[in-house]
């Protein structure tokens, strides 16, 4: 395997890692899906409709997201947020989150 393969499939892995805790930290408000794309990628974290749609689904299914069929001036479409439990887990994820980079921080400093 090239150092571009393996250094693709690394960050990857590290971008998977992020997806949750982004998408959770759109959803303080009620959204639908190509708005909080929009969000995103215009923060510097584009995704992709198959990546997406799914992570909504599950994180609906787990228990974190409430979401709402709306038809408002076009096509009727599903607006998701967090429910009690997300905004949980969003503190969580955010101080483990903050946690990790401080100590990668620290890590990755040359000395």
């Amino acid at each position: 395997m090239g150092d571009s393969d393996a250094f693709g499939k690394l960050e990857l892995e590290l971008r998977r890692g992020v997806l949750v805790l982004a998408t959770l930290s759109q959803l303080r408000g009620q959204r639908y899906g190509y708005e909080l794309r929009q969000a995103l990628a215009a923060k510097g974290l584009p995704i992709e409709e198959g990546t997406l749609y799914p992570l909504l689904r599950r994180l609906e299914t787990q228990g974190v997201l409430d979401s709402e069929w709306k038809i408002e001036d076009g096509p009727p479409r599903r607006y998701y947020s967090l429910n009690a439990d997300g905004r949980k887990l969003l503190k969580k994820l955010t101080d483990s989150w903050k946690g990790m980079n401080g100590a990668m921080d620290r890590l990755l400093e040359e000395d």
